[in-house]
């Protein structure tokens, strides 16, 4: 068993202080700027700080630990996941890899030990992109990347994203200054939870990601003409509803047909919502994942063409927004093949699988080199508060990151 600093608490104390911190007392909720992401932060950077790191918040409110190495002149590795969550989650899901990571620190600084590289921790603002429906705000903004449009976006309250900035203490105008330089940073690492079910199905606490799905999200707004319930024939009506059902019924119908495809419709909302009216106006989304762009972009095209007829054919009207698009990304060879040697030298099968899911790794990968190493979850259960992991896989993730700083070159 790897010791770590007397003064940190362990792995799953830290992991239930962080459930703390929501918004909600079912399940956990801590979103992007909230009340709840300003106590993460102060959270974190303490521990940070126990560890011997040097503690800084960026001006997206990224949370930021720098442990110093041998040869301060070299690029950094950053080992870093998110600490933002989807409405009513589970306690693992992004905060997994930024416990770990501090833990990381902590044994080394426990026998008194640097590596020759800088290695920095971040804890990332935001990911999921619950409340202002945009993605990895935090690691775009390290990466360079971050889409300025997206300041004006509205949450569920009416709020900006930039007011929201301003009222956490952040300067909209100096978002730009979280961005990091690609000289500085050497690679990319992020350990998190595996989301599915394969890694318990082989009977393996980790394994090394090749590839991050590529997504695109949209909102549709259907419009009808809403009326009574009781006095307009079937035929004559134009329901926003049935349209809608007849379109979130094809998402899974053309994204079956393709291989390592998904859709999901998770929000819908209906106006005006009475049990005796018809629907004049049905909201809802559509999040779209593959493997493969060229594939994903088709069915995107299929999609939204099936929609408009369907559309047309019930003679009511539709608008469809994207919110949000982000390649798929290969994970570095280099890394891919020093995590396989970490995973050796620790006495842990070097599994290699492909992520369904979304990570900040993959916006980080427009900077650096970037690995992933993926965490057994029982029965694949995430985004939800039945999420869990053994400690046993945790303390096995722990391992891994060590080997890894271990024989990084």
């Amino acid at each position: 068993m790897i010791m770590t600093s007397s003064t940190l608490p362990n792995t799953s104390e830290m992991i239930a202080r962080l459930a703390e911190l929501s918004e909600s007392s079912s399940g956990i909720t801590r979103q992007f700027l909230s009340p709840q992401h300003r106590e993460a932060n102060r959270l974190v950077g303490s521990w940070m700080e126990t560890v011997g790191m040097r503690v800084r918040e960026d001006s997206i409110g990224n949370i930021i630990g720098r442990y110093e190495g041998l040869e301060t002149d070299l690029p950094a590795v950053i080992i870093g996941s998110h600490l933002d969550t989807v409405v009513n989650a589970g306690k693992f899901d992004g905060i997994l890899g930024v416990v770990l990571a501090i833990q990381c620190i902590s044994a080394l600084y426990k026998e008194k030990k640097r590596c020759r590289f800088p290695i920095e921790v971040i804890g990332f603002a935001d990911e999921e992109g619950t409340r202002f429906q945009s993605t990895y705000l935090g690691s775009k903004a390290v990466a360079g990347t971050f889409d300025f449009t997206t300041l004006s976006r509205i949450d569920a309250h009416g709020i900006s994203m930039q007011d929201a900035l301003l009222s956490f203490g952040l300067d909209p105008d100096k978002i730009q200054n979280a961005a990091r330089k690609a000289n500085d940073i050497s690679a990319y690492i992020e350990l998190h939870i595996e989301q599915g079910p394969v890694l318990e199905k082989e009977d393996i606490p980790a394994g090394i990601v090749t590839e991050i799905a590529g997504a695109v999200r949209f909102q549709v707004t259907i419009t009808g003409t809403a009326g009574h319930a009781g006095t307009v024939p079937i035929d004559l009506r134009k329901d926003a509803l049935v349209s809608a059902c007849e379109c979130i019924l094809s998402v899974e119908e053309i994204a079956s047909k393709y291989p390592k495809t998904v859709g999901t419709v998770g929000q819908i909302t209906v106006t005006p919502g009475a049990s005796n009216v018809i629907p004049g106006e049905t909201v809802f989304t559509v999040d779209l994942r593959a493997a493969d762009n060229e594939i994903r972009q088709k069915v995107e095209h299929e999609l939204i063409s099936k929609m408009r007829r369907l559309c047309q054919k019930r003679q009511t009207k539709i608008s469809i927004k994207k919110v949000h698009e982000a390649s798929s990304v290969t994970c570095s060879p280099r890394i891919i093949k020093q995590l396989q040697n970490a995973f050796t030298k620790g006495k842990y099968k070097p599994y290699c699988l492909p992520s369904g899911a979304g990570h900040d790794a993959a916006a980080m990968a427009d900077l650096t080199d970037v690995g992933m190493i993926f965490i057994r979850c029982k029965e694949g259960i995430s985004h939800n508060p039945a999420e869990s992991v053994s400690e046993p896989d945790m303390q096995a993730g722990l391992d891994i990151l060590l080997e890894f700083l271990s024989v990084y070159d």
